[in-house]
């Protein structure tokens, strides 16, 4: 039925719980920098980091011409030092947003028949496909830990193109680039909006899995297959011939 295989990553493979707003995270994010020279007042590191996120998206839409625009959150970190004068590598740079994720991360994990379904993929010699809103810096080390990076033919994530889905540029990359046939492609997400309405603007067919994290439903559900109850285990006998 289907050759490609694209698949959403956070809350369709992978279970995560983070959380940017917890005093602690700001608090030790405040004493990194002061260490490399740039010393932000109590609270001040936030509302910069704020300010620095919207102007970098906005600059991205207009540049880029994108509605649903990403944005690589290692040029914030970067323009956090540059605002206190501190001129910094990118060695440094690619360590604080690592520092900066693992201090916002509660946990990480496959879900239940991960493995079993992208290893029954390949050995039917389908094509498996990530596509992810996310940021590589942090993204990258988390599929690497999990074991997922060499089970992916290709990664596609929304900050290396500065669009994210569901965005029809971010999926047209995607078909482009690898010159997919849309009727032999098929997306497995976890989100109404961004994986299935998306897919559907672009052509593809999709299978909607509700997970624990998944936004509410609400509006009509576009996708031609569905999970209501997260078991990523159905997905093989569903889409899978």
């Amino acid at each position: 039925m289907y050759q490609n295989y694209v698949f959403d990553l956070y809350g369709t493979l992978v279970d995560i719980h983070t959380d940017e707003e917890i005093p602690e995270l700001w608090e030790k994010l405040t004493i990194f920098y002061a260490s490399k020279g740039a010393v932000y007042s109590s609270g001040e590191i936030k509302e910069v980091y704020a300010e620095l996120c919207s102007k970098e998206k906005q600059r991205v839409r207009e540049e880029y011409n994108v509605v649903h625009a990403d944005i690589r959150i290692e040029d914030v970190f970067q323009g956090l030092f540059e605002r206190k004068g501190v001129k910094v590598s990118e060695e440094l740079v690619a360590c604080t947003s690592n520092f900066f994720r693992l201090l916002s991360l509660d946990y990480v994990k496959l879900y239940d028949g991960v493995v079993d379904l992208l290893d029954a993929l390949r050995k039917k010699g389908k094509n498996i496909i990530l596509l992810s809103n996310a940021q590589r810096s942090f993204t990258e080390p988390e599929i690497r830990y999990l074991g997922l990076y060499d089970k992916f033919d290709k990664i596609y994530i929304s900050s290396d193109c500065y669009c994210a889905k569901p965005d029809l540029k971010f999926y047209q990359t995607m078909i482009d680039d690898l010159g997919l046939k849309k009727e032999e492609t098929i997306m497995i997400g976890n989100d109404e909006i961004t994986d299935i309405k998306g897919s559907y603007e672009a052509g593809l067919d999709s299978l909607y899995i509700h997970s624990n994290i998944s936004p509410d439903i609400k509006g009509k559900l576009l996708s031609k297959f569905t999970i209501m109850d997260g078991d990523v285990r159905k997905i093989a006998d569903m889409i899978i011939k």
